[in-house]
């Protein structure tokens, strides 16, 4: 299992660190599917010092035939890493509204393009932080209003593992294919999203919900690891995780990092496999 100060933060660790001779960036990742956008919330109140990253602007390319949120360019990624102060050799933490979700993909992306520092996602996110009474700002922060100066992080991919569609095929097959959806999107039941209901054959429901407490926050990694191995995840097999594009997964992989189990992610996710139709779907738990 790893150890979650590598990962994770609470709020009155990070006070404590911005309060410290070495602050970590800090980026605001708040995200909502369907919006309203988040920078609407920034704007209203945010940990001071912190920048404003969107997920569907910032941390994802065009939307189309690779997915709802495929990634975006290295160079696209270090230009809003850069102007929202993240620096080579220092540390960063995200957050976002509480869920996990759009910070464990800010969190992934700067892993898979290579910051060389600590990355941390604020446990429990900006919720955890009003809730224990520390100060927020409103308005618009720049990296000079921050603890450092601008951004020279230099973008590389390929530092985490991924997967695309013939890889989550052979995975659903040959390993652990993780479908982090509710069950019912799982089963196909119901799409409210996608055009295609359904998931990809092999593949193991995982709902992204049983990785954390009633607060959002992440279990442990001694309850995680006990929750993934329920679903055959013990280390003896590569494992991989998807959701509708490749948000909700990513919460998935930092869940499973914690736990101790290395995983792949597939950035296009569900909303990249039916861009096929000659590609599969399944509607029934076939393992």
């Amino acid at each position: 299992m790893t150890d979650p100060a590598t990962l994770l933060v609470t709020a009155a660790g990070l006070a404590a660190e911005l309060a410290g001779p070495n602050p970590p960036t800090v980026i605001d990742a708040r995200w909502r599917l369907g919006g309203p956008p988040g920078i609407d919330d920034y704007l209203a109140g945010h940990i001071p010092g912190a920048a404003y990253l969107d997920l569907s602007h910032d941390l994802s390319g065009e939307p189309g035939a690779g997915g709802r949120h495929p990634l975006p360019d290295a160079a696209t990624v270090q230009a809003v890493m850069r102007a929202a102060g993240v620096r080579n050799g220092q540390g960063v933490v995200i957050y976002d509204d509480g869920d996990g979700l759009p910070a464990a993909r800010a969190w992934w992306s700067l892993r898979y393009f290579g910051h060389d520092a600590s990355v941390r996602v604020l446990d429990g996110g900006f919720l955890a932080w009003t809730a224990a009474g520390l100060d927020t700002s409103a308005g618009l922060d720049t990296p000079a209003d921050g603890p450092g100066p601008a951004g020279d992080f230099t973008a590389s991919p390929g530092h985490l593992p991924v997967l695309d569609a013939a890889g989550a095929e052979a995975l659903g097959r040959d390993g652990l294919l993780l479908d982090v959806r509710t069950a019912e999107r799982y089963r196909g039941e119901i799409e409210p999203v996608d055009p295609v209901a359904g998931h990809i054959p092999g593949a193991v429901n995982a709902p992204i919900a049983e990785t954390a407490n009633a607060d959002g926050s992440y279990r442990s990694p001694a309850e995680l690891r006990a929750y993934f191995g329920t679903l055959g995840a013990d280390g003896s097999e590569e494992v991989g995780a998807y959701c509708g594009s490749g948000v909700t997964a990513a919460r998935a992989v930092l869940a499973l990092t914690l736990a101790g189990l290395p995983a792949a992610l597939y950035v296009g996710s569900w909303s990249n496999w039916i861009t096929d139709p000659a590609r599969p779907v399944a509607k029934v738990d076939s393992r």
